[in-house]
């Protein structure tokens, strides 16, 4: 009994030292801390905060030349391709990869579409059903090399890119196809170029399919078994592997839903230009990771939303269009969104030291 009684005061200094532990934990919370959690918890809010505080430079600037219903919705129509694209840049990178191909796939689905419909006679509603096949097959083959073959995903979509580019040129005959040809013969391959107006608004049948498709992207990865599979896929392969997740099935559909999406994109880009052509959106690969990386998206996985994807595209259309009314050189352009990348991965990697 001697023995067992002397043990009691070692408990009771125990739960003293836990409860002086905890309370000094308590007090590092600062508010840094509490930020970078917040942060951490919420990443499209960083791209959030960015995009309100351009809105208000370029509007205190600028004026009502800037904050009007025109030029605002001018905005949403000029990063449209950027923001469908990005959505699709998106959920790869969501898992760690990285698809380089995305816009030599958008463009080869374009191209699709119409050489299918004015080469062969093909009814346009058919030809935008093959493009959307071409694209998806683009897509499955990236997957399928990245999870079956475990390839890295740079390096495969590096070859796809060099591939699509050469099969569109080649397709193609480096021919463009003249928006008064589609407009007579195949309209509904411009079906995304229609707006309807909102008082001085305008909103094109493509900026609303990008709304929709980053609210319906946003909706799947944060409430359904898939999405939250695609986040644990990104975060460690291993752990999702012995939790039971199928990784292998997952980054193929996440693949091949990217190549679906480009296709789409590429259906939207023969809208917002009007004619076919395989030299349009060559740089749609460069700018889609660029929206993903000032988005808050982090380029090693498993953290980041689609929301914060559009964000991002929004930020370099600001900026675009901002200093374009102000009349400052372009490149002044290109400067400002570097230091925006730049300053992007910079607060990823402070908020990724939290522990969560």
């Amino acid at each position: 009994m001697g023995k067992a009684e002397d043990k009691i005061p070692d408990y009771e200094a125990a739960a003293d030292n836990a409860t002086e532990v905890a309370e000094f934990s308590g007090n590092e919370k600062t508010l840094l801390g509490r930020i970078q959690h917040l942060l951490h918890q919420t990443p499209a809010a960083v791209p959030l905060i960015v995009l309100v505080a351009s809105l208000i430079i370029f509007g205190a600037i600028l004026g009502k030349k800037f904050f009007s219903p025109f030029a605002l919705t001018l905005i949403l129509q000029q990063v449209a391709i950027t923001g469908i694209v990005g959505a699709a840049q998106s959920l790869v990178i969501l898992t760690a990869g990285i698809d380089l191909s995305v816009g030599a796939i958008m463009v080869l689905s374009s191209v699709v579409m119409g050489q299918f419909t004015f080469r062969y006679g093909m009814p346009a509603e058919l030809a935008i059903i093959c493009g959307l096949a071409v694209g998806s097959i683009c897509g499955f083959i990236n997957g399928f090399l990245v999870a079956r073959v475990k390839l890295p995903p740079f390096i495969v979509t590096l070859g796809m890119w060099q591939i699509v580019l050469a099969t569109n040129f080649l397709y193609s005959a480096n021919e463009t196809i003249r928006s008064q040809d589609i407009a007579q013969h195949a309209p509904i391959l411009q079906f995304f170029g229609n707006h309807i107006r909102v008082g001085g608004a305008i909103f094109t049948y493509g900026v609303i399919f990008m709304i929709a498709l980053v609210a319906f992207l946003t909706y799947v990865l944060k409430q359904t078994a898939w999405g939250r599979h695609v986040y644990a896929v990104g975060d460690d392969p291993d752990a999702a592997e012995l939790s039971g997740v199928r990784v292998k099935r997952i980054l193929i559909s996440v693949y091949t839903l990217a190549g679906l999406i480009c296709a789409l994109a590429g259906w939207a880009l023969i809208g917002r230009i009007g004619s076919v052509s395989p030299t349009a959106g060559q740089f749609a690969n460069i700018e889609s990771i660029t929206a993903v990386v000032i988005g808050g998206i982090s380029l090693f996985g498993g953290r980041g939303s689609v929301l914060g994807t559009l964000f991002g595209a929004l930020i370099v259309g600001v900026y675009s269009l901002g200093l374009r009314l102000i009349g400052t050189d372009p490149q002044w352009t290109y400067l400002l969104i570097g230091v925006l990348i730049i300053s992007a991965v910079a607060v990823d990697q402070w908020i990724r030291r939290i522990s969560v």
